[in-house]
């Protein structure tokens, strides 16, 4: 339900959505220092990353063909959700390499490590909660909470709404060095704090101060091909980057139909038609998120045990790694040419939509294992290192990523021979693609 709220700011960041600069209000969003403004950047480009997932699963648990129970009426609405949900995707994509952006730009090193899924409820304010679930009423309309307009009130689903109680220790905020995430109920709201920390730094030590990450570092539409995608040199483009992230997922103040808010709701609104006349409209897949190997934190979470389901989702999470690692050195790079930029960039992109994509696609149909029937493996993007994925000597980096990538496409072939014949070919796909981005890498190194 979404109700017509105060016109004002309000909740935990109200004072600093308003952006005052009052007497007694230092307007600096709780970032008082540069090292608070660092941590909570990262903090947001986590959340980009795992907003991405969220939307990248949700739209792989989407059936594709009529042969899975999609008449020929519903399977193009189908298929036009699930462009939606990808293409939201994307623009999650483009806002964490702002964000990254950002990082660079006052300083600090590239944050695109995160949290594996399942997460504790204390990872983030009590408001944000990140889960990996399928398509479905619930999911559009968390979706939906998560990128609600400032001045609006929109219930979550019921079942994210409960979450585990976790009080953080008190603090007096007017006497602190050490970094702590700043309370906030929506990503728009975490934005305009750091916008306004942005600004306060900005006054209290000279933009030329503040604004000390190299140029070069930044990066752009010349590479990634967003037009909005661009370079953090000063307070205005920064500014700018924050605009363009709060935007496409709330859009401008009273214009959010079209932005992520808006078209999540019109999603909603033809699936719960479709449900209305006809309720056993099902577009989704019988997925759960699942992992091939236990968590580290003891966190229970479903596991593979299937041996072909089991190659499959590892294929999909060594391109995945290799692509953090790609991103890492882009944004982190040494004595890169700009070619050799251009080309981290053009090999990260080939791997999102060459091979994570179609592989989420193919391990959303394969069965997790006899111990929980008719159930099919929803990715858990699981990463295997708790650090950032920065490989730091750029001959050595280079040597490695391609290494991992002749691996990967070789793993893929087999991969494609174990499994069954009907999805040799799309991992045959998957094996050119990984074995020309190596080749890339070679002839660019």
């Amino acid at each position: 339900m979404i109700e017509n709220a105060l016109p004002g700011p309000h909740g935990p960041l109200a004072s600093v959505l308003a952006v005052r600069r009052g007497k007694g209000d230092r307007g600096s969003g709780g970032l008082e220092h540069r090292e608070a403004l660092i941590y909570t950047l990262g903090k947001a480009a986590e959340l980009e990353h795992l907003i991405m997932l969220q939307y990248l699963f949700a739209a792989f648990s989407l059936k594709q063909t009529v042969a899975e129970g999609l008449t020929a009426e519903t399977l193009p609405v189908v298929q036009g959700w699930r462009k939606t949900l990808l293409s939201i995707g994307g623009q999650e994509m483009l806002h964490m390499a702002l964000a990254q952006n950002l990082l660079t730009a006052v300083g600090a090193a590239p944050r695109l490590a995160r949290p594996n899924f399942p997460m504790p409820a204390y990872s983030y304010p009590a408001g944000v909660r990140i889960e990996l679930v399928p398509f479905s009423e619930a999911a559009l309309r968390h979706f939906a909470f998560l990128e609600r307009p400032e001045g609006m009130d929109v219930e979550d689903a019921e079942g994210f709404a409960a979450i585990a109680e976790a009080v953080a220790l008190p603090h007096d905020p007017q006497d602190g060095i050490v970094p702590q995430l700043q309370e906030f109920d929506t990503i728009g709201q975490l934005y305009r704090s750091v916008q306004a920390g942005l600004e306060h730094l900005a006054e209290r030590l000279g933009p030329e101060r503040l604004f000390i990450g190299p140029p070069d570092a930044q990066a752009t539409e010349e590479h990634f091909r967003w037009e909005e995608l661009v370079a953090v040199t000063d307070l205005a483009s920064a500014v700018q980057a924050i605009d363009t992230i709060v935007e496409q997922g709330e859009g401008a103040r009273g214009e959010w139909r079209d932005a992520h808010f808006g078209r999540l709701l019109g999603i909603l609104d033809e699936y719960l038609a479709l449900k209305h006349a006809d309720p056993s409209f099902d577009p989704v897949r019988p997925v759960v998120a699942a992992n091939v190997r236990p968590q580290a934190t003891g966190i229970v979470v479903p596991l593979i045990t299937d041996p072909g389901t089991t190659r499959a989702m590892d294929l999909l999470n060594v391109a995945y790694e290799v692509m953090l690692q790609l991103l890492s050195r882009y944004f982190a790079h040494t004595d890169e040419t700009p070619e050799q930029l251009a080309v981290l960039a053009d090999v990260s992109v080939a791997l999102m939509y060459g091979a994570i994509k179609p592989l989420g696609s193919v391990v959303t149909t394969l069965p997790i294992g006899p111990d929980m029937p008719g159930v099919t493996a929803g990715p858990g993007f699981e990463l295997f290192y708790s650090v950032d994925y920065l490989l730091p000597h750029r001959e050595a980096a280079w040597v490695l990523m391609e290494e991992r990538l002749r691996d990967a496409a070789a793993f893929a072939v087999r991969c494609g021979e174990l499994c069954t014949p009907a999805l040799m070919e799309p991992l045959a796909k998957v094996s050119r693609v990984l074995e020309k981005s190596a080749d890339k890498l070679l002839a660019a190194s």
